[in-house]
């Protein structure tokens, strides 16, 4: 394995601040973030959308898709109905 063409592989925190979540892993992600962490030392920081703390399937806050009566809206159009 060449040294010089792979990414740096190293500590990098994932913040999700919606769910108010960090977590500290191994990664190559590229960020001029940074943050201290638990153990005082300071790390790179990724800031995500979504994590397992704030993911519907994760906290079983599962949403409705259908709120609009799209289902409905669709029986009634090409007349379909509950047999």
């Amino acid at each position: 394995m060449k040294n010089t063409i792979h990414p740096e592989y190293r500590p990098v925190v994932f913040r999700d601040r919606g769910a108010d979540y960090a977590f500290l892993t191994r990664s190559t992600a590229e960020t001029n973030q940074t943050v201290e962490w638990e153990d005082g030392r300071t790390y790179p920081v990724v800031d995500v959308d979504v994590s397992s703390a704030s993911h519907p399937f994760y906290t079983g806050r599962n949403r409705s898709l259908d709120s609009t009566g799209a289902v409905e809206k669709f029986n009634r159009r090409y007349n379909r109905s509950k047999s």
